[in-house]
């Protein structure tokens, strides 16, 4: 490897490692506060505000990189399954699952997200965009369903919505401490989505004329 090539690769890991500091102390900052401060992440991730400009844009380009970080570490990729699948609600169920797996991933952080794009336009064009392709795979999948009813496309989006799995983990995790309403402050919210995956697939299953023999 030449001097150059060295230096070359030695200052592109380092950009990459600002950039993913950058975006960590983002998902913080939202996590905590519920908001997105281009200054306070900037503070956070020890860099100058703009670094932060220079990185991503705009605060709609930071959180599209905070919403592809949640997306590849939250399993996303494996989304593509459901697609290669022979049977359809082998599809459909494996759909579900990936869902519910990348809602689990950082249930605070996502939370969070979604409540300030009911607030901030600039926030609300990057779920939305978010939302539109979850949207466009529930249309391909529930179009291979047999005798499905004619909204199953929209019934497919919104039970894999992240607010159909909070609310059904909140209910698992209220039955778990014996009835007893858990607060936000003491456990962050921050329990495992995965245990409303099952309950989804039924849900699912019921609404779109499937079979009852869910996993």
């Amino acid at each position: 490897m030449s001097p150059r090539s060295y230096r070359m690769g030695q200052r592109q890991a380092e950009v990459d490692e600002t950039r993913a500091r950058i975006v960590a102390a983002a998902r913080a900052h939202l996590a905590e506060t519920g908001g997105v401060s281009l200054d306070a992440v900037a503070r956070r991730a020890d860099v100058a505000r703009a670094t932060v400009y220079y990185q991503f844009g705009s605060k709609a380009g930071l959180l599209e990189a905070v919403c592809d970080a949640l997306a590849e570490q939250g399993g996303m990729a494996r989304l593509a399954e459901a697609f290669t699948l022979a049977d359809p609600w082998a599809a459909v169920d494996r759909f579900v699952e990936v869902m519910g797996g990348f809602w689990a991933f950082d249930r605070v952080c996502t939370r969070r997200l979604r409540a300030l794009a009911a607030l901030d336009e600039e926030v609300g064009r990057v779920i939305a965009d978010r939302d539109a392709r979850r949207r466009q795979g529930a249309a391909v999948l529930s179009g291979r369903l047999p005798a499905a009813p004619p909204d199953a496309a929209s019934l497919l989006f919104v039970l894999t919505a992240f607010e159909t799995y909070d609310a059904l983990a909140a209910e698992a995790e209220a039955a778990a401490e014996e009835g007893a309403q858990a607060e936000e402050g003491a456990s962050g919210g921050a329990g495992d989505l995965t245990v409303a995956t099952a309950a989804v697939i039924r849900l699912v299953r019921a609404a779109l004329g499937g079979p009852a023999d869910a996993p």
